[in-house]
């Protein structure tokens, strides 16, 4: 009874976690040639990003605001490379707070700028069986995001770095020093 009990719980919170990536939790803002984007990145914002950016082809700057992260990977991965082949820009405001997934989508930007007092944060992943920083550095759960960091920096080692900052269910805040050294900003901090 307990196994039947337990199963019911689990299925339930599958179903929970799919309506919740079916449904867009990212908010945007068109302001001339800037697009605000703030909320959870899921399945559907990419798709709704390609429709802004149709519609309003003078955009040249995403700015993030507060941005827990993201529901589904594959959409950050996919959202990224597609801002990264549009020669988009990435901007992060005094206010600005983007965490895990929005951090990578921050990465895809051409030119990546922020003002000081910006919030990053990062973590590791989890997929249920484990901590990313657990698998074997050449398991096949890291080639995804491991080759996404590598095209958009240059290095995979902001990616490794994630996996040791924080576990999954943790942050951790990247100091300025941190920022620098893994080249996230294409500039130096604004004031």
């Amino acid at each position: 009874m307990r196994l039947v009990a337990c199963f019911a719980v689990v299925l339930a919170l599958f179903g929970c976690a799919i309506a919740d990536n079916a449904v867009d939790r990212a908010e945007f803002e068109v302001q001339g040639t800037r697009l605000l984007m703030s909320g959870e990145i899921t399945s559907r914002t990419p798709g709704n990003f390609e429709r802004l950016i149709a519609e309003n082809p003078q955009i040249t700057t995403i700015v993030q605001g507060y941005m827990p992260g993201s529901l589904d990977d594959e959409a950050v991965v996919q959202m990224g490379y597609r801002v990264r082949e549009l020669g988009l820009n990435t901007h992060l405001t005094a206010d600005s707070e983007i965490y895990s997934g929005a951090v990578d989508l921050f990465l895809a930007g051409r030119t990546r700028t922020m003002q000081r007092g910006a919030v990053i944060g990062v973590h590791s992943w989890a997929d249920g069986f484990g901590e990313g920083a657990q698998y074997p550095r050449g398991a096949p759960e890291h080639r995804t995001n491991a080759d996404y960091t590598a095209d958009m920096l240059g290095s995979e080692a902001f990616y490794w770095f994630t996996l040791q900052a924080a576990p999954s269910r943790g942050i951790h805040e990247m100091t300025g020093a941190e920022i620098a050294r893994f080249g996230l900003l294409t500039q130096a901090v604004q004031n």
